[in-house]
């Protein structure tokens, strides 16, 4: 059962209890339309009936419908039909909503115009892949930092599409970062590799900070937007860490920053990478005597970033088992600093080639591995510090 107010037969009572309306006040101009006994000009209960005031006319609902059409611009012919629609009922039933009919008309027939086109311009098919593409849970767009991935076709292929799994399977590529480029026209291909190879190869090391952990066939990959993809908006450069080869896969994640690192950690392996990142830039030329001023331009280099890893390893408060291993690290490269410094001012080849390779004798990445064992870091010594070994003018020393 449901309670229903059912109001008085004749309005509210007025003053004295009578329910009947009072006489009409002097002076009121006679009505002709008077209910009350032919007593002309007067309304009892105010100007819109006896329950209040007259609600306002209600809205339109096809009107709302083509607007939402018109905006959406998806079926443009329904938004223009149901435009004209909710224009005649408006108009025969007294609703509102008329402003709304006429927007949603319009922008239904601009989006029916630019549908026209695209289709006569086969541009509606490209929309639609990219509509596609870009909102496929499988998408290699949808990866981020962080995420492991297996492809269809693998790293060597064409990849375009990737199914997410955890890092501790097999896995063809491991997200490191996503690098986000500005609008405007599309690049081209050899812009947008340059692009990748030097944001790509800059970012590797704030994810895998610890080089000696990388494994040995592990590679820097990137995917780039493509023509198509660029035109509905993707500007998303993926950089991936994937096999050497191609087609075997990893297994374990490869990050290695500050969600998986401690801070003695982090303090060690980011005043390491001050010097890496002068060894990275090796001069082009293998011999000194080809250019003898870019190489004393980078032993400078390499001294100022011995010297400012010096000062980190003895700036941080090191826990009581890495105190002495790393004393002893930073002592031997601050001689080696004084090694650099006198390759930076040699004035002859053979001059640079006596001091430089002192520098390189004392950045033997096999002094750091006590080091690392006391901070609880890889402690194997990477295959590309053997062939250091081997080649001692390479450049390619990392600690």
């Amino acid at each position: 059962m449901r309670l229903v107010s059912i109001p008085p037969p004749y309005g509210p009572p007025h003053a004295g209890g009578s329910q009947y309306p009072a006489a009409p006040p002097q002076g009121a101009h006679p009505s002709p339309e008077s209910p009350y006994g032919g007593q002309p000009g007067f309304a009892p209960y105010g100007l819109y009936g006896p329950y209040g005031p007259r609600p306002p006319a209600a809205v339109n609902g096809v009107a709302i419908a083509s607007l939402v059409l018109g905006v959406l611009c998806f079926v443009p012919a329904l938004g223009l039909v149901l435009g004209l629609i909710a224009l005649r009922q408006i108009k025969r039933r007294g609703e509102r909503g008329r402003g709304m009919a006429v927007a949603g008309s319009l922008l239904s027939s601009l989006g029916l115009a630019l549908w026209t086109l695209m289709l006569a311009t086969g541009a509606a098919a490209d929309f639609w892949e990219g509509v596609k593409d870009g909102a496929r849970a499988d998408s290699i767009l949808a990866l981020r930092a962080g995420d492991c991935f297996n492809s269809p076709a693998g790293l060597e292929g064409a990849a375009d599409r990737a199914s997410q799994v955890p890092c501790d399977r097999a896995h063809d590529g491991e997200v490191f970062a996503v690098v986000t480029l500005p609008g405007g026209a599309y690049p081209g291909d050899g812009s947008l590799g340059d692009t990748a190879d030097e944001r790509c190869y800059g970012l590797r090391d704030d994810y895998a900070m610890d080089r000696w952990a990388l494994p040995a066939p592990a590679e820097v990959y990137y995917f780039v937007p493509t023509p198509q993809s660029w035109r509905f908006g993707d500007r998303g450069i993926t950089c991936v860490f994937g096999h050497r080869d191609g087609r075997s896969r990893l297994t374990g994640s490869l990050r290695r920053d500050e969600t998986t690192l401690d801070t003695h950690q982090r303090a060690y392996l980011e005043a390491a990478r001050v010097l890496n990142t002068a060894l990275d830039n090796a001069p082009g030329t293998e011999f000194a005597e080809n250019d003898l001023p870019g190489h004393t331009a980078w032993a400078g280099e390499v001294a100022d970033a011995v010297a400012e890893q010096t000062r980190m390893l003895r700036a941080h408060r090191w826990p009581a088992g890495a105190r002495q291993p790393v004393g002893e690290l930073a002592d031997g490269l601050a001689e080696a600093e004084k090694e650099w410094a006198k390759a930076a001012g040699a004035q002859d080849a053979d001059t640079y080639y006596e001091y430089s390779e002192r520098g390189v004798e004392l950045l033997d990445p096999r002094m750091t591995v006590t080091t690392r064992k006391a901070l609880g870091l890889a402690d194997s010594m990477p295959r590309y510090e053997e062939r250091r070994e081997r080649e001692p003018d390479s450049g390619d020393m990392k600690v």
